[in-house]
């Protein structure tokens, strides 16, 4: 049962990934009833990392649209990783809430923006924007490599502006960013001996057809429909993680 749970979590983390971000959500959860909480984080890590690979192969058509931000992105995604990862500790879940509620407002503001700097968001971004979002793409990393938990959420708000206006674009670099940075940190979390090895390889053959098939399925998707599932998760998100740290340690 154990085993159907953990692969449950992780073919519905895939799919969500695929489309929005968030996947470590379900699977941190799931794997905290059995492990550690740090080897929970490190084995979800890795076991969602196949799936990582599978949204970036799922969106194989949409990414030569994209490639050129690629190069620009792709180094602080993997140096920004790499830190989060090495960084690992109690003290910045308490942060988690405020970045997932503070991205999912931009990207449910976004279009209201993007027509506010409509120069930078629907044409091709000045160089301080660009300079800008790449720094915005380390934080992230940051972030991807010590959780990981709604980077899907805080890169289609701050990517939105590189002039991609087709949402399945912006959706096909966030995945090959988060491949980046997920790659190194799946990397120092198995150096570190934070994996559970029976659990992780399980969850990664689950990982790998939900991250497929959610990355073919959000394709088919209105962009409005794949816009407003961002929104949710992001909102479901930021109020789970507020209640967990916030509210029951006072009951």
């Amino acid at each position: 049962m154990e085993y159907a749970l953990l692969c449950a979590s992780a073919v519905a983390a895939g799919a969500v990934n695929a489309i929005a971000g968030g996947g470590t959500l379900l699977t941190f959860p799931a794997l905290e009833m059995f492990v550690l909480p740090e080897i929970a984080n490190g084995t979800s890590t890795v076991a969602l990392f196949p799936g990582s690979f599978a949204s970036v192969w799922g969106y194989r058509t949409q990414l030569p649209a994209c490639k050129r931000w690629i190069g620009w992105l792709i180094a602080p995604s993997i140096l920004g990783g790499g830190l989060g990862a090495l960084l690992v500790g109690p003290s910045f879940r308490f942060i988690v809430p405020w970045l997932i509620l503070s991205a999912s407002v931009l990207f449910l503001f976004q279009p209201m923006i993007a027509r506010y700097f409509k120069a930078q968001a629907l044409q091709e971004p000045t160089p301080g924007v660009l300079a800008a979002i790449v720094a915005l793409q380390f934080l992230i990393g940051v972030y991807g490599g010590y959780f990981g938990a709604g980077i899907g959420i805080l890169m289609l708000s701050t990517l939105s502006f590189l002039g991609l206006e087709d949402i399945h674009h912006v959706n096909a670099l966030k995945s090959a960013l988060a491949f980046g940075m997920n790659a190194v940190a799946a990397i120092l979390f198995i150096a570190r001996g934070m994996v559970e090895w029976p659990y992780a390889l399980a969850m990664a053959v689950a990982a790998i057809a939900g991250g497929y098939f959610g990355a073919r399925l959000a394709l088919r998707i209105p962009a409005a429909v794949v816009r407003w599932i961002v929104i949710f998760i992001g909102f479901a998100l930021s109020a789970y993680y507020l209640v967990k740290e916030f509210i029951l340690p006072l009951m």
